[in-house]
């Protein structure tokens, strides 16, 4: 397991690390993926069954060695087109990022 005190916590290595907006990093888990020095996780956001939506959500986040941002949300509508953050709005990765997740939607990493 990596070590807290370092800051080189990895989202497969450690069960408790927090999504970019602030839940536990187990909570949607469906896997990660990795390009270069960056580490993209991707989470279901409506986990809940008695919460059943006809759009599935996700929120996929992005750590390259500060910490977890969020780098997209989107959702399994394909009318819906996903919602980049700032800086990776127009990113040259974004059509191998969507590939990626497509991925692991088909089969997560879920143990």
């Amino acid at each position: 397991m990596a070590s807290r005190a370092t800051g080189s916590t990895l989202p497969d290595e450690d069960p408790y690390n927090f999504r970019s907006d602030g839940k536990p990093g187990v909570d949607g888990y469906l896997g990660d993926f990795r390009r270069g020095p960056a580490v993209f996780t991707l989470y279901r956001l409506d986990t809940f069954p008695a919460r059943a939506r006809k759009v599935v959500e996700y929120l996929l986040d992005v750590d390259d060695g500060a910490g977890a941002q969020e780098c997209c949300r989107f959702t399994d509508d394909p009318d819906d087109a996903p919602a980049w953050y700032r800086a990776w709005d127009g990113d040259q990765w974004c059509g191998w990022i969507m590939q990626e997740v497509q991925k692991l939607i088909a089969e997560p990493d879920i143990h």
